[in-house]
C-alpha cells in the first residue's frame, strides 16, 4: 500500500490551474452554438430570397406574355395569379416590358407582340 503524500507545492499549483480553467468548456460550447445559429439564420434568409427571386421571375414572365397577347389587364391578372404585383408595364415598339414585385424582389421581363399568322386558304 502506498501512503498518501502530503500536498506539496506542485500539487497546489496543479489544483489552482485546474480551478482557473473551470467553465471554459461551457463558454466554448455556447460560442459554437451561437455561431451555428447565426449560420442557420443566414442560410434560411438566402433560401427565402432565392425563392422570392424565382417566384418574381415566373410572375414577370407570365405577366409579360399576357400583356403582349391581351393587354395590361391580362398582365395584371397574370402577375397576381403568380403571387406578384405588377409595378410597371410599358411598350417599346413591338415589345412589352413589365416589372413585377414579389415580397422584396422586383423582376423584369420582356415579351414581343407577334401578329397571328393569316388563316390558311382553302
Amino acid at each position: 500500500m502506498s501512503t498518501p503524500q502530503p500536498p506539496g507545492p506542485a500539487r497546489r499549483r496543479c489544483s489552482r490551474t485546474l480551478g482557473a480553467q473551470r467553465g471554459q468548456a461551457l463558454l466554448l460550447v455556447i460560442g459554437v452554438l451561437v455561431l451555428a445559429g447565426v449560420v442557420c439564420l443566414a442560410i434560411v434568409r438566402i433560401g427565402v430570397a432565392a425563392g422570392e427571386r424565382a417566384r418574381a421571375e415566373t410572375a414577370a414572365d407570365a405577366a409579360a406574355l399576357a400583356g403582349a397577347a391581351d393587354g395590361p389587364a391580362a398582365a395584371t391578372a397574370a402577375a397576381q395569379a403568380n403571387g406578384g404585383v405588377l409595378t410597371s408595364l410599358r411598350s417599346e415598339g413591338a415589345d412589352v416590358v413589365v416589372a413585377v414585385r414579389v415580397g422584396r424582389v422586383v423582376a423584369q421581363a420582356r415579351a414581343r407582340v407577334v401578329p397571328a399568322p393569316p388563316p390558311p386558304r382553302q
